[in-house]
């Protein structure tokens, strides 16, 4: 321990890598690690954010909004695949930042993390409920009112009912035990992959050259704008470095997941916004379902439809990532004594933090029912960019006080490239509007109240 009797009090690496042996069940290999990252990075991004993208914000240039947001998520990365082999335990930035940084700064990011991940949850039931309305119409079948879309949209209606039922599935797939839940993931992500691939696939025979000019029709400035939007599409590896714990060789394999799912999923960004642009001007692309609107006006409704349900089969492995991420955070905050232990208890069986699941599938399922979708997503964002901020920091801080580690992964021109990720973090942190400002500093405050009434006193380092 390091400063047992201060707020920045530490533990040593060497500990938290070999501390809590045998708690959580190791069952993920390498390509259900991957899974999991893909299926958290590829969602709303390619479905729905990059016809919004190209229409409003970049034009074709939107190809270049995603490689720009690839870059410089790449560079955080990074820093979490060189933490990920060198501490394989769960609980992703908020573990990192204690033992490098301190107690206060991981307690800080975990208990943002607590509030980010379960609303993301949120926001996504949210979507694919609506995705679920336009398909169920398509079939020309008619649900109540009151069972999907924003609350207050139709007459009496109060609850998103398709959205809380998602929440509670999504929990009671994970309380099933992380390889029954991981077998799940892998297989609804190699369905959302296939689809994408079709989309490349066969756009590509529509595809007209001439739909790329202008391709910079909002300038060099509207790329650079719209990387700052597409930025939030390309991470989720940083919820699925959460599961480090439940992997069967998590320092050689943790690295090489977060790596093969974020180049995995940019490729296949890349090639589905060139097929997108490229069927259509950008003008008269759907920025709420750009890829069904675009396959519908060369004349394949089918094939549209096909894709608006791979879209509701896709968004909900991002549901799937986040919960994992945020009860694994939550888990491991409490058995390191910063929330009362009784959370961190594992099912006998299972070796899941069934208590933990539960409370925030309901939690999320609170939110995606009685919000709209636009407030549910003020909740979002500030504190994973923030996360990323510390991740980046913190693999810096260690790579030149402790340059000895056995890392299996080391992140390459340092300190470059994880200052480049810090940096463009903080710069889009300043894009976010002052009502995201204003909940996150309340939330903040309690965690603030939290820590020093409750934390301090109860951590295992005190």
């Amino acid at each position: 321990m390091v400063g047992s009797g201060s707020v920045f009090r530490r533990k040593p690496v060497e500990l938290i890598a070999t501390e809590h042996e045998g708690e959580l069940a190791r069952s993920l290999g390498l390509w259900q690690l991957t899974a999991i990252g893909v299926g958290g990075i590829i969602g709303a991004g390619i479905f729905a954010l990059a016809g919004a993208v190209a229409n409003q914000t970049a034009g074709p240039a939107v190809l270049l909004s995603f490689i720009i947001a690839g870059i410089a998520s790449a560079a955080a990365a990074f820093s979490y695949a060189e933490f990920a082999g060198l501490i394989p335990k769960a609980g992703s930035a908020y573990t990192y930042g204690y033992a490098v940084l301190g107690e206060i700064v991981g307690w800080c990011i975990g208990w943002d993390l607590l509030l980010e991940y379960t609303a993301i949850v949120a926001v996504v039931a949210i979507g694919i409920s609506g995705y679920f309305g336009f398909l169920v119409e398509q079939l020309g079948f008619a649900l109540p009112a009151w069972m999907l879309g924003a609350p207050g949209t139709g007459p009496g209606h109060v609850v998103d009912l398709f959205a809380v039922v998602l929440c509670l599935l999504i929990a009671f797939l994970l309380n099933l035990g992380i390889r029954a839940a991981a077998r799940f993931e892998t297989s609804v992500v190699a369905i959302k992959v296939a689809v994408v691939l079709l989309v490349i696939v066969v756009g590509f025979f529509y595809v007209n050259p001439v739909n790329y000019t202008p391709f910079f029709p909002f300038g060099v400035s509207g790329a650079i704008t719209g990387a700052a939007t597409v930025f939030f599409a390309v991470f989720g590896y940083d919820a699925m470095s959460t599961a480090a714990e439940e992997s069967r060789d998590a320092q050689r394999h943790m690295p090489k997941a977060i790596i093969y799912s974020l180049a995995i999923s940019m490729v296949l960004y890349v090639l589905a916004t060139l097929v997108l642009t490229g069927m259509q001007n950008y003008r008269e692309i759907d920025p709420e379902s750009g890829f069904s609107s675009a396959f519908a006006a060369v004349g394949l409704p089918r094939l549209a439809s096909l894709i608006a349900a791979g879209a509701v089969i896709g968004i909900l492995t991002v549901m799937f990532t986040f919960m994992l991420g945020v009860t694994r955070v939550w888990f491991s905050m409490s058995r390191d004594g910063l929330l009362p232990q009784w959370f961190a208890k594992l099912h006998p069986v299972r070796r899941v933090p069934t208590r933990v699941t539960w409370i925030v599938g309901a939690a999320s399922a609170v939110i995606a029912g009685f919000l709209p979708i636009r407030e549910a997503a003020e909740l979002t964002n500030i504190g994973i960019l923030l996360a990323f901020v510390v991740v980046c920091v913190a693999v810096i801080v260690l790579r030149y006080r402790q340059p000895d580690l056995p890392r299996t992964f080391r992140t390459p021109w340092m300190p470059v490239v994880p200052g480049v990720g810090a940096l463009f973090s903080i710069w889009l942190i300043t894009f976010l509007s002052p009502a995201t400002w204003l909940r996150f500093g309340l939330w903040f405050l309690l965690g603030l109240l939290v820590y020093f009434a409750y934390s301090r006193r109860h951590s295992a380092l005190a």
